[in-house]
């Protein structure tokens, strides 16, 4: 499992087309708004990136426009075509 730590929370990287992952951009973009979301999705859009949370299926706040399954729909439909774009996971902690 390959991981990434960004403002001292740990990932793991799910998905990374074209190197899309940038620590130190995602260190600036990353706020406790995604702290509540089990994935979080970024993509590059004229030079700058955007991030998007969603949730599991079984998680009861999702919705439509945030359930992880619609994620491919997400790329193709909100994203420029070829972009590059990744998926992380916050790996909960075990208390």
């Amino acid at each position: 499992m390959k991981k990434v730590t960004v403002n001292e929370v740990e990932y793991e990287i799910i998905k990374d087309e074209g190197d899309a992952i940038d620590k130190d951009v995602l260190a600036l973009k990353i706020t406790d708004y995604f702290d509540d979301y089990d994935y979080i999705v970024g993509d590059w859009a004229y030079g700058k990136l955007r991030l998007k949370g969603f949730y599991d299926s079984d998680n009861k706040k999702h919705s439509k426009i945030n359930d992880i399954v619609d994620l491919e729909s997400y790329i193709e439909n909100n994203c420029a075509y070829g972009c590059k774009w990744f998926q992380i996971r916050r790996i909960k902690e075990n208390k």
